[in-house]
């Protein structure tokens, strides 16, 4: 009897200190509760507030509690051009499948459609986000997911646009199958670490389609970035994976699909360059693998600027670009091995699969461009090819111990 008695206890203190059941709240015209700031006083942690289809206004609306925030289709959330309209600011909050109109635009303060700050376990999945400064600006957060978002602003300037999603000192947050375009950067990373972007689509933003600052130890894959001011720049970073993403038509006079500044210990691998001004540019690079990449009809596929070192070229793939190499700086110890180049004419006589003369990738037009721009509408012309020849022959100007001592006679697949 004293044994069952005692299990009874223990049993009401557990019920006791467990939380209450989670409730869900209905919000619409029509029903017990009317708009959100209603709902979410009367809501208790862990609790679902459900936005049926209509418009509510939503004006800096904190999210105070740990809930879910639920829209149905049509459900929509208008910031009147005010302010941010939803502001997070405790852990465990979930916003599903709504959308933000209107949310407030100034030149000197960073409003958003949704704002988070020293925020922890979140999820940001299904919503649309129409025409913000910032979509989403998170602070100081960590572990959290942003899936499957649509995010589309009208930018035609970078003054009048902030950031599709915004980073700022956070960790551990995984960005997937969203679609970010007409902003000033699709995605920013600034101070972030531990991270991975994947999956998403970045176009026809002003700047780039992502941007990486200050970042260390993330991954982007399998993302596809095109029509960008260029596709996607990493600075002043390191321990940073690129694999699987399509960078194209990224064009302008100082357009590229990747850029690269003071990045070291990283990996470019398997990703597709096409149609863009200059696919990779190097500055101050070290210990970067670039690994069975393609590059097809670019103008140049890589050009590399001063302090490289420790750089590795090996079966990737440049086919038909206008310019494979140009190479601004001292050859360091970067390496260019069994590569596969559509512009070799030379020979397998042992039919092992890599060529029996070296390829010198960088040609002496490439040279002339750098110091005369202009010269480039002489890029198709006889005298080209014939400069280009006696540059082979004889190398003067271009780096003669810059070459791949075996390339590949055939595409690597």
């Amino acid at each position: 009897m004293l044994k069952i008695k005692n299990i009874t206890i223990i049993l009401l203190l557990w019920v006791s200190s467990y939380p209450s059941i989670a409730r869900e709240t209905k919000v619409c015209a029509k029903c017990e509760t009317t708009d959100l700031i209603t709902a979410l006083k009367r809501a208790s942690a862990h609790d679902t507030i459900r936005l049926l289809p209509g418009v509510y206004a939503a004006v800096d609306i904190e999210l105070d509690k740990p809930i879910t925030l639920y829209g149905e289709p049509g459900a929509i959330l208008d910031g009147q051009n005010k302010n941010h309209i939803l502001k997070l600011s405790v852990d465990s909050i979930t916003i599903v499948g709504l959308k933000f109109i209107n949310s407030g635009r100034s030149f000197t303060k960073d409003y958003a459609a949704i704002y988070a700050h020293r925020v922890n376990y979140f999820r940001i999945v299904n919503n649309t986000i129409d025409q913000p400064y910032f979509g989403l600006l998170l602070e100081k957060s960590h572990h959290g997911e942003i899936k499957n978002n649509v995010i589309r602003g009208v930018t035609a300037q970078e003054k009048d646009s902030g950031n599709g999603i915004h980073l700022w000192h956070c960790s551990d947050i995984e960005i997937s199958g969203n679609e970010t375009y007409g902003l000033r950067d699709g995605i920013y990373f600034e101070f972030v670490s531990n991270s991975i972007v994947k999956n998403n689509r970045s176009h026809h933003n002003v700047r780039y389609g992502l941007h990486f600052m200050f970042s260390n130890h993330d991954e982007y894959r399998d993302n596809t970035f095109h029509d960008n001011g260029a596709g996607v720049a990493v600075m002043f970073s390191k321990f940073i994976i690129m694999k699987g993403n399509l960078f194209t038509k990224n064009w302008g006079t100082a357009s590229y699909g990747l850029l690269l500044k003071e990045i070291y210990d990283a990996e470019v691998t398997n990703n597709r360059f096409e149609e863009n001004t200059i696919a990779i540019f190097l500055e101050g690079t070290g210990r970067i693998n670039y690994l069975h990449n393609e590059f097809y009809n670019n103008g140049w596929a890589v050009k590399v600027s001063g302090g490289c070192y420790t750089n590795i070229f090996e079966s990737n793939n440049f086919v038909n670009n206008a310019l494979d190499i140009a190479y601004n700086s001292k050859i360091n110890d970067n390496e260019f091995r069994y590569n596969y180049w559509s512009s070799y004419t030379g020979y397998d006589l042992d039919r092992d699969g890599t060529g029996d003369v070296p390829y010198r990738p960088v040609k002496l037009f490439s040279y002339i461009i750098s110091q005369t721009p202009e010269s480039i509408i002489l890029l198709r012309s006889l005298f080209v090819d014939i400069i280009n020849f006696s540059e082979k022959v004889s190398p003067i100007f271009t780096p003669d111990n810059l070459m791949d001592h075996s390339p590949a006679m055939q595409p690597i697949l």
